[in-house]
């Protein structure tokens, strides 16, 4: 009895068991690979998969066509839970499902089943680049294969030819580093997926055009060398046709590390990296301002190549114009002399402006060369010279050069300043006198940078009686007007040796005698060498030297050396001779003249003979010149002349006599510092009436010297010849044919200095 109880429960947990497992029926799912969406000829995969932990199923597959089950044939491949069907028709399209069971017992799945579509069409991807356009090297390009697929693609991309494969993405998008010209070409793509392989249709061709990138150049304005408070630009220049907008990047690299300029020095850096615009504009421009600066630019995707670095060095001091002379600052008057005028550490970009004794010089030139030249030199051109550099825009101002002394010593001075002893280098603590030969002048000097009388004056006498190096200087005769005469340099040095040479210029043609001086004896040392402009002089080691018939290229600095010292240097120049440079100007005069009429008369006769080329004309051209010319040249400091011309024309027909002659005497005025006088012809030429007789006609000539002032000329030129011919007919029809004879006659002129 107990037996049969135990059966009974047995039973009774067996039967439980059993209602509690397949009381309800798993689900069977189908999955498709790689898609539910198939092409003609894919090969693709159905998977049942049933959610049980038991793995003893039995799995069957159904089609919805026939609803029968499918079994595996050449088209349909059944591997348990999987379904291949290869080489998909559009007769594949349908409704697919699968059914699972467990061996000896009597449970199945609950079916679940996936519609599966097949397309004819094989589909073609379409290829574009981005950017559209051309690529600039250096960048990157992006290949994008756009399709209407799902996912589970794979892409590949092709360059040149359709069977020269270069990549497979797993995405629809190659990205791609243009390094050189060779990566342009023409390109294609095409999309594929499962095994084997289905590839769509190749995209149409795309040609990727590949452009040399250009390179952004950085320019700073006005110079990359500033001073503290000018305004500077940047500037982005990309060399790049078309129409093409770009877009900017700047970049600053410090050059120097100033902790107290961390902060501004950032701030900085953070405004310079947000700027997009060519120009990059710093006002009022700091040291923390300098540095490493570099652009590029932006088009769409494409960046050009970085520029060179330009390097912006701002000075902490403020401008300084200064000033220099070539050849040097002392000169005779009708010499050239050029002033330069330059800011130290920047010299881009600027204007200048010139001044003589504080006053603005308005015929100084405001342009870049910062020159200014006098040639010729006249006496009045004597003074303080200083400048002013201005650049940028709002205009930016450097201070003031410091004055610069100008001398122009007449070639015959009315006033001279004579020195005892006479040279122009001195020992510290020696004597010297200085005077003006004439009354009413006074010696002033200039030392540094400053203009006072000479110490202990008395009328036009200066006496020093202990010389020191601050007394170094040049010292010259000054009139109650402000007129300044005779300027002489004169070098104190408190060193062993000097070197003897008159403070004067040295007449040309005469002797220059050189002594080196030593401060125990003050007399010539035995054994020295000589030195010209940094050279040794050869065979000169006496101490001693005579130049004979100094001349022009015998200027120059000289200086001595000795054992127990160097004399400081002195530059002896040359002065034409008196006599020498009137005979010059005479002769220049007299030639410019004569040379002048005859082609003037010349020129008449050629006129006259071409109006009427059949007539025969008969030309005699007789001058005789006499006499000398006398005038004015800006190697004088003043000249006196006159000038007397009488000028006949006559025909040399014996039958008629000479008329209308006409002699004009005109007298030259005095001019003093070159005040310009001009002097021109006049040549009438009246047609005379006919003769009774067969004789040829003639015309006379008149010439008339005339003197006049033009106003408005620089004191700085030289005289100028103009000439005017006018010809008037009197005599009718015939007068134009008339053969002229002409003479001139030059009279001595009468000449007074």
């Amino acid at each position: 009895m107990q037996m049969r109880t135990n059966d009974h429960i047995k039973l009774i947990y067996m039967s439980l068991y059993a209602f509690l497992f397949f009381s309800a029926s798993p689900r069977s799912t189908v999955t498709v690979t790689p898609d539910s969406a198939v092409f003609t000829g894919e090969t693709f995969n159905l998977k049942c998969v049933i959610e049980s932990d038991h793995s003893d199923w039995t799995y069957e597959w159904y089609a919805d066509r026939n609803r029968v089950k499918l079994q595996s044939d050449g088209h349909y491949t059944v591997n348990r839970d999987t379904l291949t069907i290869r080489g998909a028709a559009e007769s594949d399209q349908g409704q697919y499902w699968c059914k699972g069971f467990i061996d000896g017992r009597s449970v199945s799945t609950q079916p679940t089943s996936v519609y599966l579509t097949v397309k004819d069409l094989k589909p073609k991807p379409e290829l574009r680049s981005d950017p559209a356009g051309p690529a600039l090297t250096g960048n990157t390009v992006t290949l994008t294969c756009n399709t209407d697929l799902s996912t589970g693609w794979d892409f590949y991309w092709y360059k040149n030819t359709q069977e020269s494969e270069i990549k497979t993405t797993r995405t629809n998008s190659y990205s791609m580093k243009i390094d050189s010209l060779s990566d342009g070409g023409q390109y294609w793509c095409r999309a594929g997926r499962g095994e084997p392989v289905y590839y769509t249709q190749y995209s149409d061709e795309l040609t990727l055009s590949v452009t040399e990138s250009p390179k952004a150049v950085a320019i700073i304005q006005p110079d990359e060398r500033v001073f503290r408070g000018e305004t500077v630009t940047l500037r982005c220049d990309i060399k790049w046709g078309g129409n093409t907008e770009w877009t900017y990047r700047w970049e600053i690299e410090q050059t120097d590390h100033y902790n107290k300029y961390y902060n501004q020095y950032n701030q900085h850096k953070n405004n310079v990296s947000r700027c997009s615009a060519q120009e990059l504009k710093i006002s009022l421009v700091e040291v923390f301002h300098r540095g490493n600066y570099s652009c590029t630019g932006q088009m769409n995707t494409q960046i050009s190549q970085r520029s060179d670095p330009v390097a912006l060095t701002v000075y902490s001091d403020e401008a300084q114009a200064a000033v220099q002379v070539s050849p040097q600052p002392w000169l005779t008057e009708g010499h050239s002399v050029t002033l330069i005028c330059e800011v130290p550490g920047s010299s881009t970009g600027w204007t200048f402006s010139w001044f003589r004794d504080a006053d603005h010089l308005s015929d100084s030139s405001r342009g870049a060369g910062g020159s200014y030249t006098l040639s010729p030199a006249a006496l009045q051109h004597t003074g303080f010279y200083t400048c002013r550099a201005e650049r940028g825009e709002p205009a930016y101002s450097s201070q003031n050069s410091s004055a610069q002394p100008l001398w122009v010593t007449g070639v015959s001075a009315s006033v001279r300043l004579v020195l005892r002893p006479s040279r122009s280098q001195h020992f510290s603590s020696d004597s010297l006198s200085l005077s003006c030969d004439s009354a009413g002048w006074t010696v002033r000097r200039y030392t540094h940078t400053n203009t006072q009388d000479c110490s202990a004056q008395t009328g036009s006498t200066c006496g020093i009686q202990s010389l020191s190096t601050s007394d170094t200087g040049v010292y010259w005769c000054e009139s109650d007007s402000g007129e300044k005469r005779h300027p002489l340099n004169i070098t104190v040095h408190d060193g062993a040796v000097i070197l003897e040479s008159s403070a004067d210029p040295v007449i040309e043609g005469e002797t220059l005698t050189l002594h080196c001086l030593h401060r125990s004896t003050n007399s010539s040392i035995l054994t020295a060498d000589l030195y010209k402009d940094g050279s040794l002089i050869p065979n000169q080691t006496t101490g001693e030297m005579n130049i004979p018939s100094f001349s022009k290229s015998d200027e120059g600095f000289y200086y001595c050396k000795t054992e127990r010292g160097e004399s400081p240097h002195s530059w002896i120049s040359v002065r034409a001779s008196t006599s020498l440079s009137l005979l010059v100007i005479c002769v220049s005069v007299a030639l410019s003249v004569f040379l002048l009429l005859l082609i003037l008369l010349v020129l008449l006769l050629r006129h006259k003979e071409e109006k009427d080329p059949h007539c025969g004309v008969q030309q005699t051209l007789e001058s005789n010149r006499s006499g000398e010319f006398q005038t004015q040249n800006s190697t004088l400091q003043s000249c006196s002349y006159h000038i007397y011309d009488d000028v006949s024309a006559f025909n040399n027909v014996e039958e008629e006599p000479v008329e209308d002659v006409t002699h004009s005497k005109k007298k030259m005025p005095i001019y003093e510092d070159f005040n310009t006088a001009v002097t021109y012809t006049e040549i009438n030429v009246k047609g005379k009436k006919k003769t009774t007789g067969k004789g040829a006609e003639f015309a006379d000539v008149l010439i008339e010297m005339k003197s006049k002032e033009i106003h408005g000329m620089s004191s700085e030129s030289g005289d100028i010849i103009y000439s005017e011919v006018k010809h008037n007919a009197d005599g009718g029809a015939d007068a134009g044919g008339d053969a002229i004879y002409a003479q001139v006659l030059s009279k001595k002129k009468k000449t007074r200095l």
